[in-house]
């Protein structure tokens, strides 16, 4: 029998409970506390990869420093030597429990109310990362566990950043795109984040725990993101109308597309949910009927623990639990009337003008304030960048963009050349990520931002891009982006079992591969379909890879010699086997 696995001396790994994008998990135990313990290790496969390196490591920093009920512990860290690789690993927290894609995954439906305390326990954990610096970032069923005594706990912080980080923007790799179905707009625009993104993803979550779907689904993370920015989601009452209407008020305030729109806290949204618990109106209805801009009034609420004693299926099932509480309905009426007050309010009042942002660019410094004032806009930023084409002091132009719009109230920054900068920018695209990072730094330039995107141009580990690209004048110690590929985006091979020439033909086209078909004799399968195929169904390749495919045709046996056939040897006798006689059949014949 082989012996357990062994870590830094210490940890005796067992099995597997979990695996992502970049890592394993198992269970194991300390030996030298004697508990048991999770181990997070960076796949095998991953661990020469510099960026996968710096996230797993990251993820170490960014949960080593939270210390929080809600948010699962970080003891140790270390690394493993495996073929003399290093293998980083992180120790943790074991929890018993599934994580809430498990329980999605098996249809095991909560009680609104239940959704409602599952997400309190999320936002409690988040609120205490961004009072520490930071942004979760992938907030998704995947990444919260539910414990035996029905509280959550948050996890995986590998793509978390400090608030303070300005290359706090969505990275592009597909370990991000993965996970498109809890995006926030501004992530799947590529802009920095902050913690209105957490809550945003919150929100799709709290969405797929009422309803049992994401807000959005789609053929691709692509159309998905699309979505994300574009359209909004059903009202989780139209997919199941047993969701109370203050529930569904906190669900899409927290998915509102404008960030200033949101929660801008995870205590905010955390507090508006206590009050919906207690029966009290909530700061989301407010907003609901209330104009943009207007003040909320509403009291927060105490911060007590609402998990009551239940049984499983209490906690699982969607019990009718209707009765005549008079306080309740006392509160409800009050509600009622405030809503028409708002409501009237609300018609009284002119809506918030939107207005398109002037073209400035080329206008000096004090002629685009001014057009832009004009315009109306009068909360107007500056930030002054480099430029190889816009005379210094003058606009390269805004952001939000000219033709966009926007209300006055908005956050304009006004963008002003500060002329081009004393060192041009080398040109590393299509160097190795190493090289290209000594080039830059040789030149007097910082590493900035490391992302991934798929390539078909570049192999995978190649620089893509830099930002500023090569050639352009930047200031000496600033820092370039750069963005490296991972190769060609991999397809699935399609199964094409038992399907004819013309299926698979269709299958291959549709996945981007080309096909290669060869014949076999075969007893099992029908002429003219797949018997099987190399590479199998499943396998990851390159766009345009040549899938083998062999059919299947009919079986051919020997003829056998019959009687009449057998020739006669000279003289009638047993004698050598006659010219023509087939190979391999006895002579003479056995005739009987």
């Amino acid at each position: 029998m082989s012996q357990p696995r062994l870590l830094g001396g210490r940890y005796e790994l067992d099995q597997v409970i979990g695996r992502g994008g970049m890592a394993e998990v198992y269970r194991a135990r300390d030996l030298r506390l004697d508990r048991m313990v999770a181990v997070k290790t960076l796949r095998h496969d991953l661990a020469r990869d510099h960026t996968f390196q710096t996230r797993f490591r990251r993820e170490a920093q960014s949960a080593a420093s939270l210390n929080h009920p809600s948010i699962i512990a970080v003891y140790d860290t270390g690394e493993d030597m495996v073929d003399g690789l290093a293998i980083p690993f992180i120790i943790m927290e074991y929890v018993e429990g599934r994580t809430l894609k498990e329980l999605l995954d098996d249809d095991r439906r909560l009680l609104p109310e239940r959704c409602a305390e599952v997400t309190d326990g999320i936002l409690r954990a988040l609120e205490y990362s961004h009072q520490n610096g930071i942004v979760h970032r992938d907030i998704k069923p995947a990444n919260v566990m539910l414990t035996r005594q029905a509280e959550a706990k948050v996890m995986d912080f590998g793509i978390a950043r400090a608030m303070n980080d300005n290359q706090a923007t969505m990275t592009q790799t597909s370990q991000v795109i993965g996970t498109a179905q809890y995006l926030s707009p501004e992530q799947a625009r590529g802009e920095r984040v902050d913690p209105r993104s957490d809550i945003y993803s919150t929100g799709c979550v709290l969405y797929e725990l009422l309803t049992g779907q994401p807000p959005f689904t789609g053929d691709s993370p692509v159309s998905i993101a699309y979505q994300h920015v574009r359209e909004e989601p059903v009202p989780p009452s139209q997919v199941d109308p047993e969701i109370p209407a203050w529930l569904e008020e906190v669900t899409l305030r927290a998915m509102t597309k404008d960030r200033d729109q949101r929660y801008q806290t995870a205590e905010e949204m955390r507090q508006d949910i206590q009050r919906g618990l207690q029966g009290m109106p909530t700061e989301a209805s407010t907003m609901a009927i209330a104009p943009a801009g207007a003040t909320s009034a509403l009291p927060p609420v105490d911060d007590r623990d609402r998990r009551d004693d239940y049984d499983d299926d209490d906690y699982y099932g969607r019990d009718e639990r209707r009765g005549g509480r008079t306080a309740l309905w006392i509160l409800l009426a009050v509600a009622v009337v405030a809503a028409l007050g708002f409501a009237v309010w609300l018609f009284t009042q002119e809506p918030a003008e939107r207005m398109e942002i002037p073209d400035v660019s080329g206008m000096s410094r004090s002629e685009a304030q001014q057009e832009l004032e004009q315009a109306g806009f009068t909360n107007v930023t500056v930030d002054e960048q480099n430029s190889d084409d816009v005379e210094e002091g003058n606009a390269i132009g805004t952001d939000p963009p000219a033709g966009e719009m926007s209300t006055a109230g908005n956050e304009i920054e006004l963008q002003i050349s500060a002329g081009p900068g004393s060192k041009q920018v080398p040109d590393v695209v299509g160097q190795d990520q190493q090289s290209a990072e000594q080039t830059l730094q040789d030149a007097g330039f910082e590493i900035g931002d490391t992302s991934e995107e798929a390539s078909a141009s570049y192999a995978e580990g190649q620089v893509v891009r830099t930002s500023p690209r090569g050639g352009q004048s930047a200031d000496p110690g600033s820092t370039v982006d750069l963005v490296i590929s991972t190769g060609p985006e991999q397809v699935a091979v399609p199964d094409m079992a038992n399907m004819t020439q013309e299926e698979a033909q269709s299958a291959l086209d549709d996945a981007g591969l080309t096909a290669s078909f060869q014949e076999e004799a075969s007893d099992s399968v029908d002429p003219g379909r797949v018997i099987r195929q190399d590479p199998s169904a499943g396998t990851e390749v390159d766009p345009g890879s040549t899938v083998t495919v062999v059919l299947a045709t009919e079986s051919e046996e020997p003829e056998q010699p019959t009687p009449s056939d057998t020739p006669t040897p000279p003289g009638g006798g047993e004698s050598e086997t006659p010219e023509g006689w087939p190979s391999g059949l006895p002579w003479p014949p056995n005739e009987g």
